[in-house]
């Protein structure tokens, strides 16, 4: 069947537990910024809702022709609008109404649960669609569906950590980390998630491999943590997670900046590649955020293209 950007809804699925099948309903209440009422995957996280391609469904039927709708854990099952044309970002429309911004694709099982010891494979892992509700509203079986704004594979997706005690707390307004998002968006990156942590290695780590194991983020910017006051630790948080070091990066932030200001020297600012997320720490300050993504703004699509094993030509 040829695929499009419209389609249809095939099944609604809800379910009280998580790790667990869902089950048909006649129709399901979504709610804006929280996901289907009376299901255990709702929340104020970007993993509200999921989305499965009825042909995926189809090739596991095909070897296990009892499977049920539900039985991935999808709350959705729809037909027609080829999923994998689709990257975070993009938004869709179920229903009249209902409006679902695509947050992950696929997503890392650590365990074996109840869908996967029963059917032996899982498509969600690989092929599932998760968003975050814009919009609110009714869905039910035969409601269309439609790619409202897509975003496509190619473009790269980035996300911030900020690294901050008082930003955590609300005690002070995040300015540097809400300027490279803007900045980023503006050069045509998709900014997936902004993230603020207290100055706390096993925070920043915890982020750091979310955004890059979870969420696929081709990079992820650190704002803050780099300098030398006992609660700077974002290089050591960073240093603990990737597996290896682009020495070249800060050391252009550096030697760039200090024509600025000599107080440069003093950033401990590192940068280097978890899988294939490469991940770079700025400095705190908003004036230290502008000046360090400017310096690396020609080379970044460059890199991302380089990690996903796209370039062709690395000698120009």
């Amino acid at each position: 069947m040829e695929h499009t950007l419209q389609g249809k809804v095939i099944a609604v699925c809800t379910g009280e537990k998580l790790n667990s099948p869902k089950k048909s309903a006649g129709s399901v209440k979504v709610i804006k910024d929280f996901g289907i009422e009376g299901d255990a995957h709702a929340g104020i996280n970007h993993r509200q809702i999921s989305i499965i391609d009825a042909d995926e469904v189809q090739k596991v039927k095909e070897k296990y022709s009892e499977i049920e709708h539900g039985a991935f854990g999808e709350n959705f099952i729809i037909k027609g609008v080829d999923l994998k044309k689709v990257a975070p970002g993009s938004v869709l429309t179920l229903g009249e109404e209902v409006k679902v911004e695509v947050t992950q694709i696929g997503k890392l099982c650590h365990d074996r649960c109840a869908i996967f010891v029963r059917v032996g494979e899982c498509p969600m892992s690989s092929e599932g669609v998760f968003g975050r509700v814009l919009k609110g509203g009714v869905v039910k079986p035969d409601d269309k569906v439609k790619v409202e704004k897509l975003v496509g594979k190619d473009v790269p997706q980035c996300a911030i950590v900020v690294t901050s005690d008082r930003c955590s707390k609300g005690e002070t307004i995040d300015t540097a980390g809400e300027a490279l998002k803007k900045i980023l968006k503006e050069n045509g990156y998709n900014v997936l998630e902004k993230m603020i942590v207290p100055d706390e290695i096993e925070a920043i780590k915890n982020a750091l491999k979310a955004l890059s194991d979870e969420r696929g983020a081709d990079v992820v910017f650190t704002a803050g943590g780099t300098g030398m006051s006992p609660r700077d630790v974002t290089p050591e948080a960073t240093k603990s997670v990737i597996e290896r070091e682009v020495p070249g990066i800060p050391e252009a932030i550096r030697w760039a900046s200090t024509g600025k200001t000599p107080r440069a020297i003093l950033s401990r600012g590192i940068s280097g590649l978890r899988g294939k997320t490469l991940i770079i720490n700025f400095p705190g300050s908003e004036k230290g955020v502008r000046e360090s993504i400017e310096i690396i703004l020609p080379v970044l699509r460059h890199a991302i293209e380089t990690i996903r094993g796209d370039v062709k030509d690395c000698g120009r």
